[in-house]
C-alpha cells in the first residue's frame, strides 16, 4: 500500500452531511471529477457501515478522527475494515503507540488495507485557539511535532492544512502523504477554517490530496465546481 493517488484527481469531496439521499446525489453528480469520497462523523454517526455501503463502488476516505487509547483503537481499526476504506485518519495527538496499533490492525486487512493518516492540527485552530488549550509555540511548531512523531510510529501520511505543506514536505520528505483541507477557491468564504489556501497554491506547496467540502456541495452545479477545481489542482 502507497500513498500514490490512484486516480488523476487530487481532489477529495466532502459529504458532510446527514442526509444519505443528498449525499449520494453530490457522490454521483461529483464522480467523474474527484479521487474520492470524504465520509466523516456527522456522515457515520447518522448512519454507521449501512451508510458508508450505501456510497456503493465509490473510493472512500473515512474520516473518523480516532484518540482513543490504543487497544480501543486498533478495535475501531478493525471494524472498519470490511467497510474497505481507502484512507482512514487518527490523531496524532493520541500518541505513538495509538498510532503504532492504528497501523498494526491496518495491515491485518493485507494489500489492501487504508493508508493510515495521522491529523496534526485541526485546520480551524489558530495560535490563540491552541494556546487555551496549553500548546506552546505555533499552529507550525506543533504540526511539525506531531507529524514527526506519527511517521516514526508508522502512519504513512498526515493531515495539515494548507500552511503546513511545504514545511512537513522539506522536513518528511516525497514519501509523506499529504492530505489537506481549509481549501478555499478565490472568493470563497471561510466558513469555520482559520489556516486556508486556494487549490492551486496548496498543491504547489505540495499537497497530494485537496480535501473540499462547500465550496462545491454547497454549489448550484457541484459537478461544475468540482471539474473546476480539478482542472486547477492538477
Amino acid at each position: 500500500m502507497t500513498g500514490a493517488r490512484p486516480t488523476a484527481s487530487r481532489v477529495i469531496v466532502a459529504l458532510d452531511t446527514t442526509d444519505l439521499g443528498r449525499a449520494a446525489a453530490w457522490a454521483e453528480a461529483t464522480a467523474p471529477h474527484v479521487g474520492l469520497f470524504k465520509l466523516g462523523l456527522e456522515f457515520f454517526l447518522a448512519h454507521g457501515a449501512a451508510g458508508v455501503r450505501a456510497i456503493a463502488g465509490r473510493p472512500i476516505f473515512l474520516d473518523l478522527k480516532l484518540h482513543d487509547i490504543p487497544n480501543t483503537v486498533a478495535g475501531g481499526v478493525r471494524a472498519v475494515l470490511p467497510m474497505n476504506p481507502r484512507m482512514l485518519t487518527v490523531h496524532a495527538a493520541g500518541g505513538p503507540a495509538m498510532v503504532e496499533a492504528a497501523r498494526r490492525a491496518a495491515e491485518e486487512a493485507g494489500r489492501d488495507r487504508p493508508i493510515i493518516l495521522a491529523v496534526t492540527v485541526l485546520t480551524s485552530l489558530d495560535q490563540a485557539a491552541l494556546a487555551a488549550t496549553g500548546v506552546v509555540g505555533s499552529p507550525a511548531d506543533q504540526v511539525l511535532r506531531l507529524g514527526r512523531l506519527a511517521r516514526a510510529a508508522g502512519a504513512d501520511g498526515l493531515v495539515c492544512s494548507p500552511h503546513e505543506v511545504a514545511l512537513l514536505r522539506e522536513a518528511l520528505g516525497p514519501d509523506t502523504t499529504l492530505v489537506v483541507p481549509g481549501i478555499r477557491p478565490s472568493g470563497s468564504a471561510a466558513g469555520d477554517q482559520a489556516r486556508i489556501m486556494t487549490p492551486a497554491d496548496a498543491v504547489a506547496a505540495g499537497a497530494d490530496w485537496i480535501v473540499v467540502g462547500r465550496p462545491i456541495t454547497g454549489a448550484a452545479d457541484p459537478g461544475a465546481a468540482a471539474a473546476e477545481i480539478a482542472a486547477v489542482a492538477r
